[in-house]
């Protein structure tokens, strides 16, 4: 993977489920090998259901998407990080470690 690509790692209820990343041909996510054995895991999202294959985008999973603010609030975020309102991943990164819901989104391992 080039070192221009981005990798979110994705929690629901602080347990790890898999990776999301930037890829030459848009976005991939993946569930953590793990995460699927667990009997009780639920899914990141109905759209997402999990299982072994990784899904492919070329935009942004719009179930990511739709975890970034909007309005003022993304003013703030942007003009805070310093972040492009059209870096749809950065804001990812950087807005989303806790979002209301059961899942977070980090830019490290935890």
């Amino acid at each position: 993977m080039n070192d221009g690509f981005r990798t979110a790692y994705v929690y629901v209820r602080n347990i790890y489920a898999g990776k999301l990343s930037e890829t030459d041909n848009g976005y991939e996510f993946e569930y953590d090998d793990g995460y699927i054995e667990n009997k009780s895991a639920s899914p990141v999202s109905l759209t997402l259901p999990i299982r072994k294959e990784i899904y492919t985008s070329k935009v942004l999973f719009p179930f990511f998407d739709g975890l970034i603010p909007e309005g003022w609030l993304l003013n703030v975020v942007s003009i805070n990080w310093k972040i492009d309102t059209r870096d749809r991943f950065g804001l990812l990164l950087v807005a989303c470690k806790d979002c209301i819901g059961n899942v977070t989104i980090h830019g490290e391992m935890e």
